[in-house]
């Protein structure tokens, strides 16, 4: 078996968001061929969202979305037959969208939910769509969040750490893929000032001792300024395949859905990034 067929996790239940947007459909590409690998079980979700001042002026529009969801779905449903992948379609209506997929991941319970960066209403600027945002932030389950062009890859991870507890959850899913994948394995901490370097280089030695016990080797690379900038800078030098980050770091407010660092690396970096939750299952 070869290292792009080895499974990278033990993922057996995908969820999948899509709105029919270019982005989203990179999603569903990718996760297809991420179910192949991991023999999962695919949830595809496609959410309309219902604007009542359309349904009360020109409800026919309202049944001509439905139609065209519908639509859409049956297109994935071929594609992921085509691809050997189990999919059940799940078709829901809600004022708000990310509401809706919420309540899907509750009711699911999914490994690993996947979106594109954007939806239809995404703004091209450096963000997130405001639904992945959500998502990201309010999710219990780990989500994959893929830009439009990129493909999904497991021989090159980067993970990203400031010594808080979420960074340390997404040190121990980078260490469970490594493992499986026997990825290089490339950790960055970043201080804002020349004056916290050493902070950084003491989370470094202590995430290197952690993979060693692990049996594998650590790449480690203390940087200084601005966190977002410094880590999709390292991404791209050591072509990294996947980024990994906590939800919060160390300044996360407790108010905000997704913290500022974790919203701008997703919203700049040219790979996908998967915000952990959660520690990983033993297998």
């Amino acid at each position: 078996m070869t290292q792009s067929q080895v499974s990278p996790g033990p993922w057996k239940k995908l969820l999948v968001c899509t709105d029919g947007s270019a982005n989203s459909q990179v999603a569903v590409d990718q996760t297809l061929a991420l179910a192949r690998s991991c023999g999962s079980q695919v949830y595809a979700l496609q959410v309309l969202k219902i604007v009542p001042e359309f349904e009360a002026v020109a409800p026919n529009l309202m049944v001509r979305l439905a139609i065209e969801i519908r639509d859409q779905m049956e297109v994935i449903k071929v594609q992921a037959a085509a691809a050997g992948v189990p999919l059940t379609k799940r078709i829901c209506s809600s004022v708000s969208p990310f509401s809706a997929i919420l309540e899907e991941i509750e009711r699911l319970h999914p490994d690993l939910v996947i979106m594109g960066r954007y939806g239809k209403t995404g703004l091209t600027r450096l963000m997130l769509g405001s639904v992945t945002a959500r998502v990201v932030g309010l999710s219990p389950a780990n989500v994959l969040v893929v830009p439009l062009e990129a493909r999904l890859g497991f021989s090159q991870l980067l993970i990203a750490s400031d010594g808080s507890p979420c960074s340390a959850a997404a040190f121990r899913e980078a260490l469970a893929i490594a493992r499986r994948t026997q990825a290089r394995l490339v950790a960055v901490s970043v201080a804002s000032r020349k004056k916290e370097t050493a902070l950084a280089k003491e989370i470094l030695k202590n995430l290197e001792a952690e993979a060693r016990k692990s049996g594998l080797e650590l790449e480690s690379q203390a940087l200084v300024g601005e966190p977002d900038e410094a880590i999709v800078e390292a991404a791209q030098k050591s072509r990294a395949e996947l980024i990994l980050l906590g939800c919060h770091g160390r300044t996360g407010w407790k108010r905000l859905l997704l913290g500022s660092v974790a919203e701008r690396v997703i919203g700049r970096a040219a790979c996908p990034v998967l915000v952990v939750k959660k520690a990983p299952e033993q297998s």
